[in-house]
């Protein structure tokens, strides 16, 4: 079977389900009850006779109607019980939640819920795992409450992590920063389904463009390389544990061999995954990856309205091996006619302290239409007086209006990270730093030659 049942299942059962606002079972009904989830949901809970004004029933097989999807909050013991129950049902497609497996010592468990799955022909994600989050379709087994864990809007990027942990911050911090998801997948000790397997779905997903992976150790290596040489779309990884102290928390966490972190690094460039270094890189990359065009070359023009943050940037062009362009004639032709004496036509491009909405949009044309730079890193200081909101404007028509990868640079508070949001809620790459911003660019250089 595919994997379409974890995503848009027609209809779910909760085993565990409760009315107790503090378990886990309750948070994962009510998200299904209140995500906009469109299939039938029901509660299972031999000790209620309803949840959340649903009927509940004591078991998955007294369900009257077929089951796509069962996700399993009960506590260890009673999980293969429960799972045997679901294959007697007919229900192929289970998430276990549930923790105390290989990841705590208890390997004979583990071993048993994949006999049992197998026998039953059950494709299963965990356990010891937060499951799916897909905002197309309601699907959410997050056990996070929905005021604690913000959740993210529809979008192109798709997130699967080993850990429950590292998945349900990025999922709150994506969602804080305007950052928009297709598909988060937290599958903790890999019974059955791993990494691989679900980048080879991700792979094919229309709502997905690029596919971010926090690995702890992978399960099958070669097949990883294998995935991910035949995947069209950008792949961007995080790797844990890659010092010694690291390698022994990761076999303690979800049971995984963690392996030597430069055989990762060879195999991921090997292979054409682009290697992050800490969270927040990840989504630099992804950002850019997902929404800008491969550039045709590595010469970068910085167009700025502040020359320290200009030579920052110089700089770390530079450093990531990248060129610096040569502006054209004709744009410093049609910049000079359009800006004030002072302004320094070069590389950066300085518009100084007192630019405007339409030196920009001046800079800005001419720069796209250059032949001789192949990318942008556009430097928008936020603060200076005559530089009004329509900035905004000007910088999103450019990047739709461009051919060119383009990178927006801004600094600055809580007005600055107000302008900064609407550019990234709509799909602009955003940056607070210009080594964040310069990298991102490297990132997508490297990849465009894959």
């Amino acid at each position: 079977m595919t994997l379409d049942a974890f995503f848009n299942p027609q209809s779910v059962a909760v085993i565990g389900a409760s009315r107790d606002p503090k378990k886990v079972g309750h948070v994962i009904f009510r998200n299904f009850v209140e995500s906009g989830f469109r299939g039938h949901v029901y509660p299972i809970n031999p000790n209620a006779e309803e949840v959340f004004q649903k009927r509940a029933y004591a078991s998955v097989r007294d369900v009257p109607h077929h089951v796509d999807l069962a996700v399993v909050c009960v506590p260890q013991p009673l999980v293969a019980h429960v799972l045997e129950e679901c294959g007697m049902k007919g229900v192929r497609a289970v998430i276990v939640i549930s923790a105390g497996f290989k990841e705590t010592g208890n390997e004979t468990a583990e071993k048993e819920l994949a006999k049992i799955a197998k026998r039953h022909n059950i494709r299963l994600i965990g356990p010891n795992c937060l499951g799916v989050y897909d905002p197309y379709t309601g699907v959410d087994t997050f056990f996070l409450p929905r005021h604690r864990l913000g959740r993210p809007k529809p979008g192109n990027m798709a997130f699967i992590s080993q850990s429950g942990a590292v998945a349900s911050v990025v999922l709150d911090w994506m969602e804080s920063k305007g950052y928009r998801a297709s598909k988060f997948v937290s599958y903790g000790n890999a019974v059955d389904i791993n990494e691989n397997e679900l980048i080879e779905y991700l792979a094919k997903d229309r709502q997905t463009e690029i596919i971010c992976v926090y690995l702890e150790g992978a399960h099958d290596g070669r097949r990883l390389m294998e995935v991910a040489k035949k995947c069209k779309k950008p792949i961007v990884a995080l790797k844990g544990g890659v010092t010694s102290d690291g390698t022994r928390a990761v076999a303690s966490h979800t049971g995984s061999l963690a392996g030597a972190a430069e055989v990762y690094a060879a195999a991921f460039k090997q292979s054409g995954i682009v290697q992050a270094h800490d969270m927040v890189q990840i989504f630099d990359y992804a950002r850019v990856l997902s929404s800008c065009p491969k550039p045709k070359g590595k010469r970068v023009q910085v167009i700025t309205n502040g020359g320290g943050f200009g030579i920052l940037t110089v700089d770390e062009i530079v450093a990531n091996e990248l060129e610096m362009a040569q502006p054209s004639k004709d744009t410093v032709k049609a910049i000079r006619k359009a800006a004030p004496p002072h302004v320094i036509v070069k590389n950066p491009i300085d518009l100084a302290g007192d630019a405007t909405v339409e030196t920009y949009r001046a800079a800005l044309d001419a720069a796209i239409k250059d032949k001789n730079n192949d990318m942008l890193v556009v430097i928008a200081l936020m603060q200076v007086p005559n530089l009004t909101d329509d900035i905004v404007d000007v910088l999103e028509e450019a990047y739709q209006t461009s051919k060119k990868p383009m990178v927006i640079v801004s600094a600055g508070g809580n007005y600055t990270e107000l302008m900064k949001k609407t550019l990234d809620e709509n799909g602009i790459p955003t940056f607070s730093y210009p080594d964040r911003a310069v990298t991102a660019l490297r990132a997508l250089w490297d990849y465009s030659k894959k």
